[in-house]
């Protein structure tokens, strides 16, 4: 039973909004009748040409709000309309509280929110699923007893000599003993701030940063002191002043497709960076989370400087997927080793099956030509976005052309009234923005915004702009 062409590009809904609506109309046209059972997500993704992560995520919601019923090895079956409208009844859907905790914790679990305009990973149906699917296929060929114990303290051998060969191709000779694997590239954040400060160090961060570096920064007690992030990278008379005037330990950057900005260091403006940072003598963390989504080439710090002055922090949930929760750490053996400790007395080894997942999929000759679809489809989401930005009298920051975010603001009164406002207003018709104060450690809120180009061009979006006058 076919129930919908799915309609990709041109500012049409996401195909998780899209399956979600077309199987509530067919069930509210008596089109599926209660009992009925739908049809498996393997074959409706079939049927229709879409990602069983797209079809997973609208059955998922579907039952959530209780249109649908879900038993452990049966199939998703309709739920009658009396029982459905009861269940809305019983739980009707109502807007979540903005606030820190609701972005950095609640939010992964709520799936209700129909528009993640605010969201910080790529659509499920952007994923690599054939090659996960198939390296899910080989690790479960693996002998359990290869994998029924721990894995080793510094993460799976074969993925460590993989990255190897990566950071060489970016101009880094490095050894197995300077990679350590972590359980993402937050943990390996946590890792380092936990190892290399203590209470009361000042470290600096860049203005606006990553919003989830800064409960990291304040769980360890550290003193945290901002720098304006600029079009090509920081602002380098802050940083030397701040540099000058406060006994700083450590500078936290993105040297590319900057979160939330998008911006990336000019080659110029890393080199600077890098000699204030050695005229001080303070490490420079290095976040380099995106860079596999960056077209062509950028400035790498640890490429510049080596790993005498900077720790390099990665991983694998922007390229793959969110839910492998893979990063690493590259540094001097010594300090590697130091990381290592820190990590075994928080967590113990990492997740090596995890671990094994994220080589399988680079090691596919099928990744590279995924990454740069992806690069393509946020090329061409970025020149869409922005033009929607020029259409409504939206301030852009910069447009890097590249990458999942861009940085904006509204005109006109929503300025002054400030971008959290703003984002308690959408969220009641079911949009989540990202407001700028989540991203300053002060929480300061001058109006910016965190789009993330890839949920952003959905008509409702802008036509709730319009209606709120923001646009």
């Amino acid at each position: 039973m076919m129930f919908f062409q799915p309609i990709r590009g041109g500012g049409a809904p996401t195909l998780v909004d899209q399956v979600a609506q077309a199987l509530q109309s067919a069930m509210e046209s008596q089109l599926l009748r209660p009992g009925m059972a739908l049809p498996s997500v393997r074959q409706f993704a079939r049927n229709h040409g879409l990602s069983t992560y797209t079809v997973a995520a609208a059955y998922g919601r579907l039952a959530a709000q209780g249109w649908l019923a879900a038993r452990p090895g049966s199939a998703y079956r309709v739920v009658p309309r009396a029982a459905a409208r009861a269940a809305v009844r019983a739980a009707p859907w109502r807007p979540p509280k903005m606030g820190e905790s609701w972005l950095l914790a609640d939010v992964f679990a709520d799936h209700s929110i129909p528009i993640k305009s605010g969201c910080g990973w790529l659509p499920s149906e952007w994923l690599n699923e054939a090659g996960l699917q198939q390296s899910l296929r080989q690790l479960a060929r693996v002998p359990a007893a290869q994998i029924a114990g721990y894995g080793h303290p510094y993460g799976y051998a074969p993925l460590r000599e993989h990255m190897l060969g990566v950071l060489a191709e970016r101009g880094v000779a490095a050894q197995p003993a300077q990679i350590v694997l972590t359980q993402g590239a937050t943990q390996a954040l946590d890792i380092v701030i936990r190892t290399l400060f203590r209470a009361g160090d000042t470290v600096l961060v860049e203005l606006p940063c990553y919003a989830n570096l800064l409960p990291c920064l304040h769980l360890a007690g550290l003193q945290i002191l901002g720098v304006p992030r600029t079009a090509d990278g920081l602002c380098v008379e802050t940083l030397q002043r701040l540099a000058a005037s406060h006994p700083v330990k450590g500078l936290f950057v993105n040297t590319v497709l900057h979160n939330p900005t998008g911006t990336s260091l000019s080659m110029a403006n890393a080199f600077q960076v890098l000699q204030v940072a050695e005229r001080h003598g303070f490490w420079v963390i290095e976040d380099d989370v995106s860079r596999d989504l960056l077209p062509g080439i950028g400035p790498m710090l640890l490429a510049l400087a080596g790993t005498r002055r900077v720790v390099h922090v990665s991983g694998f949930s922007k390229s793959i997927t969110p839910s492998v929760r893979v990063g690493y750490i590259v540094a001097a053996d010594e300090l590697a080793a130091a990381f290592v400790r820190t990590r075994m007395a928080m967590s113990l080894t990492p997740a090596e099956m995890l671990e094994r997942t994220v080589y399988q999929v680079l090691r596919q000759g099928r990744h590279q030509a995924h990454l740069a679809r992806v690069r393509d489809r946020l090329g061409e989401a970025h020149e869409t976005l922005c033009g929607l930005m020029d259409e409504h009298g939206f301030e852009v920051y910069a447009r890097p052309g590249a990458g999942l975010f861009l940085w904006a603001r509204p005109a006109g009164a929503w300025r002054e009234r400030g971008a959290a406002r703003l984002a308690e207003t959408a969220l009641r018709d079911g949009i989540w923005l990202a407001p700028g104060g989540y991203f300053d450690p002060t929480g300061a809120d001058a109006g910016w915004l965190r789009f993330n180009v890839a949920y952003s061009l959905d008509p409702l979006l802008w036509k709730f702009m319009r209606r709120v006058g923001a646009a």
